[in-house]
């Protein structure tokens, strides 16, 4: 069985000719730097409905009644919503193992928002839509981390998204080897850093929610509420001065063990990456320089020191 992490995708990102006009939209990050480390498994809607490639453009409609259809955009005829709404339905509910989906923007199929969706004479539109298969997707899965490949270009979101991939993936892992109250307070114990550079009401707000979890006579259901949450929390992109807190906190817990330079010299790098001179790389790997040097058992644990691998340089620009 393969250790790496089920990643789904629209088809065309991974580069294989599926798309209307017999082409590809390959996603570099994805076939270069992601798949050493992701399984993916590739989908494309439009083709698995029957539809060949190359082939007319689809487009969503709005229609009278507030309903959206999927149609060809050359006004040939068809409806293809309820094939393409069957499929997705069914499609969906057999990927709750995977651990984040890429899909491809702007499709009607696929967009995950600002689709252009058109009147039913073709004269006006908004981007307004959701293309139909990642609404499903979306709707049978609201945990799951969901990116298009436009916005992965952008370094702040590219990261949270990763990291997101790696949290669920370890969460997974948990739950295949059965779940008991102990694992699950510790998963969460090791996140306690990296949830903190997320949100703080709302870590606090978990913590709550996690020392709560003896009330709970379903752990089952307490996981299914955690991982939203959970999720839910990570889709807030870590701030600048979240990760200074956090870095400020980690700080302190060398206050005995450092002199007055080297205390002084980590203040410094501190606040030159608040100011953002400095990518949190670098504070970081002063930080894990003292972690091995004064071994702590708490911070040792943390996530927040590699919530994925380092060699895919995702903490370079932040």
């Amino acid at each position: 069985m393969s250790d790496k992490i089920p990643i789904g995708i629209s088809a065309c990102l991974l580069g294989e000719n599926v798309r209307f006009d017999g082409g590809h939209k390959r996603l570099a990050f994805a076939v270069n730097e992601l798949a050493p480390w992701v399984h993916f498994e590739p989908v494309c809607p439009e083709m698995a409905i029957g539809l060949p490639t190359p082939r007319p453009a689809l487009r969503l409609v709005k229609l009278d009644e507030g309903q959206v259809a999927l149609r060809f955009s050359n006004h040939h005829e068809g409806d293809l919503t309820l094939a393409m709404q069957q499929f997705s339905t069914r499609r969906v509910a057999s990927l709750d193992h995977l651990c984040g989906y890429i899909v491809c923007a702007k499709s009607p199929s696929c967009g995950m928002e600002r689709v252009r969706v058109y009147d039913p004479e073709g004269s006006n539109n908004r981007k307004s839509g959701t293309g139909i298969f990642t609404a499903e997707l979306k709707r049978q899965l609201p945990w799951l981390p969901v990116e298009e490949d436009g916005r992965l270009y952008d370094p702040a979101i590219r990261e949270n998204f990763v990291e997101r991939i790696y949290t669920l993936n370890e969460l997974n892992i948990l739950r295949q080897s059965g779940l008991t109250r102990g694992g699950l307070i510790g998963f969460h114990s090791r996140y306690k850093l990296l949830l903190l550079a997320h949100s703080q009401p709302q870590y606090r707000e978990l913590g709550r929610f996690v020392a709560d979890i003896e009330s709970w006579d379903s752990l089952d259901a307490f996981f299914i509420e955690y991982r939203q949450r959970l999720m839910d929390l990570l889709a807030h992109q870590a701030t600048r001065r979240n990760h200074t807190n956090v870095l400020m906190h980690v700080q302190g817990y060398f206050r005995r063990q450092l002199n007055s330079r080297q205390r002084q010299e980590l203040s410094g790098l501190i606040d030159r990456y608040r100011q953002g001179t400095q990518p949190l790389l670098a504070p970081i790997t002063l930080l894990k320089h003292y972690m091995a040097e004064y071994p702590d058992a708490y911070l040792a644990q943390q996530r927040y020191f590699e919530p994925y691998p380092e060699t895919l340089r995702l903490r370079l620009g932040n």
